[in-house]
């Protein structure tokens, strides 16, 4: 499995099916048909959005008899949401320097 790389996870996010995937693992873990059934795209298409993802490191499998089963990775998604915290960080305190470098009237 390849790790996650930071840039292209926020790019592969873009993509709106991607983000309905990412939602719905973000409820429970699910097999591709599973996905396919609550998504309006064909299961191939489920499977080629999920092969995108796992290689960004953002969603892992597993074997369950004849079918893999998808679930978020918790290191990709940690990892995603280290680097929006640390946007988030970074634009707070741009704002408080901002407020405490005001002239006063």
């Amino acid at each position: 499995m390849e790790t996650y790389q930071a840039g292209d996870a926020w790019d592969l996010l873009g993509d709106p099916t991607r983000r309905a995937i990412v939602e719905c693992l973000a409820e429970r873990p699910r097999a591709v048909g599973e996905l396919a059934d609550v998504l309006p795209i064909s299961r191939p298409a489920v499977s080629q959005h999920l092969k995108v993802l796992k290689d960004a490191g953002l969603v892992t499998d597993r074997a369950a008899g004849t079918r893999r089963v998808y679930r978020l990775n918790p290191a990709g998604v940690a990892a995603l949401r280290d680097q929006l915290d640390t946007f988030w960080n970074r634009a707070l305190d741009g704002f408080q320097n901002v407020v405490e470098n005001q002239e006063d009237p």
